[in-house]
């Protein structure tokens, strides 16, 4: 359920102006809710955004598959009702997470079954696209195109009362100029310089906590025709016997959107017999056989990830009032976990919780307090997850060893057991607490003697038709 938030408590600033530095999922979604509080949003990025959904330059990443989690899908209806269905009606395909979906987790297949977990196979342009338009949409929203802030200015007091902006980019020897606001929030993204501004301001930076896997990304795009394939999506993780995976979900414009994956030396060729080669070695022959079947669209495009960094802002003793740092600027995931816009998304109802509560003075320490606790959970699920491989550094905890057993022995159990498969992406898709995993209903069927389960999953080919109906239904 979503919070439902009072407003009459809010802090209301009819005359106040809000700046988003920043017009990715995160920005866009934080101006959605700087709406409900501020009479003017300033959102700004130093890109030219198009408006027909299709990548840009400030976001690589928009090549390659995302996820939006159950959790996110309920976010964005709220703050946005009749985006799904906009969706839907321009090609992006609706599914349930857990019958929809083909999972495979440690080389097992976690069995289907129906659920009331609802998901939706978008690209990261068509979503960002669509939420622009809206965000453009609502009154005192600006959006200013090819425009770069260049820092966060202070007033006497130290508060933050504006940001300085470059010149145009189709304009090199127009000055800089200062935009007055009453809060400015960095969402730049992954290459933001939120550090370098804290310095500027005479402030220390957070502390951050980086986990480098060495992944690197490869993508293609297929035709995707009726018949395909008996699933919306499949999702083959990389082990850590084999650390390689892939993903292929169904999106707008009639195409299979592909992404494979592998980590240190061993990552996928850009070239397109490579390419299939390198999807025949993956844990499962899932993805490689749906591979054999289609029509490729374009050529393989590689990304290299970048490390994931969480910031500590929460544990800084000092902080600029007027000033907020969100999304991905905030903390930045190992995007092979799908994790990263459905965070953002639960940071933006944070965001409107602490607003509702007052706004002003400590907006941000209860903000980043808020960001926090939404960040715990995915965050030792994606490291825990990275830890698991030899060549990637980090502490190995007891507790990590620990989690990281007892979930391997989760996901031999989902195989037969559609609630403990329901349980584990309740967890992931940021539904339900992680305590959820270990509570006793689900610890039994995890800890059950494997003779006294049910059969084991399904077979591993994707033939083509239509789904079966399945046999078992799991409660929300």
């Amino acid at each position: 359920m979503i919070k439902r938030v009072t407003r009459t408590t809010a802090e209301t600033r009819p005359d106040g102006h809000a700046v988003v530095a920043g017009a990715g999922i995160g920005g866009l979604l934080a101006a959605r809710v700087l709406t409900e509080t501020f009479g003017r949003v300033t959102v700004i990025d130093r890109d030219e955004l198009p408006d027909q959904g299709v990548p840009r330059r400030g976001v690589p990443q928009g090549h390659h598959a995302h996820g939006l989690l159950s959790r996110g899908c309920e976010i964005l209806e709220d703050l946005f009702p009749g985006l799904t269905a906009d969706l839907v009606a321009e090609g992006a395909t609706p599914c349930d997470i857990q019958n929809d979906v083909r999972w495979y987790n440690d080389g097992r297949r976690l069995r289907s079954a129906p659920s009331r977990m609802r998901g939706l196979t978008v690209s990261r342009p068509r979503l960002e696209a669509s939420l622009l338009s809206r965000v453009a949409a609502l009154p005192g929203v600006t959006i200013l195109e090819r425009r770069e802030v260049v820092e966060p200015i202070t007033g006497p007091g130290g508060a933050v009362t504006g940001v300085r902006l470059a010149g145009q980019s189709h304009e090199p020897g127009r000055e800089p100029e200062d935009l007055p606001a009453d809060l400015v929030v960095n969402a730049t993204g992954r290459g933001n310089r939120g550090t370098e501004w804290l310095r500027r301001l005479g402030y220390e930076p957070a502390p951050e906590e980086r986990v480098d896997s060495r992944l690197v990304y490869v993508s293609r795009e297929y035709r995707r025709r009726p018949g395909d394939a008996e699933f919306v999506a499949v999702i083959v993780g990389h082990t850590a016997a084999v650390p390689r995976g892939g993903v292929a979900l169904s999106g707008e414009g009639d195409r299979w959107l592909v992404t494979l994956f592998g980590m240190g030396d061993d990552v996928p060729p850009v070239d397109p017999d490579g390419y299939h080669r390198f999807a025949a070695r993956l844990p499962v022959p899932d993805l490689h056989l749906l591979l054999e079947r289609l029509e490729p669209l374009t050529e393989p495009r590689l990304m290299r990830i970048p490390v994931s960094i969480r910031r500590r802002y929460e544990r800084l003793d000092r902080f600029p009032e007027g000033y907020l740092v969100f999304g991905d600027a905030l903390c930045q995931f190992n995007p092979s976990y799908g994790q990263g816009m459905t965070v953002a998304a639960c940071e933006a109802a944070a965001l409107r919780e602490c607003l509702a509560d007052g706004g002003g003075a400590g907006l941000a320490r209860r903000f980043f307090d808020r960001a926090a606790r939404i960040i715990d959970v995915p965050w030792d699920m994606s490291v825990g997850g990275d830890l698991r491989f030899p060549s990637v550094e980090g502490p190995r905890t007891l507790r990590t060893r620990l989690l990281n057993r007892y979930i391997s022995r989760l996901h031999v159990a989902a195989e037969a057991d559609p609630v403990v498969g329901h349980a584990f992406l309740s967890v992931a898709n940021l539904q339900a607490p992680p305590q959820h995993l270990m509570s006793p209903g689900v610890l039994a069927r995890v800890l059950r003697p494997r003779a006294g389960r049910a059969a084991t999953s399904p077979p591993t080919s994707p033939p083509a038709g239509p789904r079966p109906a399945a046999r078992d239904h799991v409660p929300a």
